[in-house]
């Protein structure tokens, strides 16, 4: 396989809402450290190089809606790709086909989590953006001229980062994109056991005009677990 190995590992509320009121009860936070120790925890089940959001997961998490600083007399940049120097053993893959995102250096902190970030552009993103990038020293990937192209991204992020397994999380956009695409190899859903009955959350899958639709997508159950806070993990391989 040309790719790396990809789940995708989320938390919901008991009616598949990935954010909301719901997080903060003591059934979501239970649910939330579960989530966090399967996939970062000491003795995490899932070993990955990475894991790979969207802009808006990036900007409510990371950048928090900053601009980015620019220099719009900037040098030209090479173009393609760009590897920065890195310490960290894991990155972080933020999809930015524009170039928006106000980084203001080039690793995240998600708890006891350090990752060296990646972005990943469009040729739609400017050579100031691009020049920014370089002199935090974040890496990028170009995947794509004006629309993201899944299987390059995915691609170089296994040539170029040796990412073998990659954790897919969010937004629901994202996460249903590339299940659509035939991207996404298996999903693990920690389920909180409280909800909170919003309708203006985001969930788990979610369609978008010109990025998927509303083809329904076929499931294999492969455990069922019962965790702490009467919560549950669901593990499903997608059916091809």
């Amino acid at each position: 396989m040309n790719r790396p190995y990809i789940f995708c590992h989320m938390l919901t509320s008991l009616d598949g809402k990935i954010m909301g009121n719901y997080m903060s009860t003591p059934e979501g936070e239970i649910g939330s450290s579960v989530f966090y120790d399967l996939a970062f925890g000491k003795y995490r089940y899932y070993k990955h190089q990475g894991w790979l959001s969207g802009r808006v997961t990036t900007d409510d998490n990371f950048t928090f809606y900053k601009k980015p600083d620019l220099d719009e007399d900037a040098e030209i940049v090479p173009e393609g790709d760009y590897v920065a120097d890195f310490d960290e053993n894991i990155h972080y893959v933020s999809i930015d086909p524009s170039g928006v995102l106000g980084w203001d250096k080039n690793y995240i902190i998600y708890q006891d989590t350090r990752a060296h970030v990646i972005e990943v552009l469009t040729n739609k993103a400017s050579n100031s953006y691009k020049d920014l990038l370089r002199k935090l020293g974040i890496s990028y990937i170009i995947a794509g001229d004006t629309t993201l192209d899944y299987e390059v991204l995915l691609e170089k992020l296994k040539k170029l980062f040796k990412i073998e397994l990659l954790m897919l999380g969010g937004g629901g956009v994202l996460n249903w994109s590339f299940i659509q695409e035939g991207l996404c190899d298996e999903v693990s859903v920690i389920m909180a056991a409280c909800a909170d009955g919003s309708t203006k959350t985001p969930t788990l899958f979610m369609e978008k005009e010109g990025l998927s639709d509303d083809k329904p997508v076929h499931f294999k159950l492969e455990d069922v677990k019962i965790m702490e806070g009467d919560s549950l993990w669901l593990r499903y391989k997608i059916k091809k």
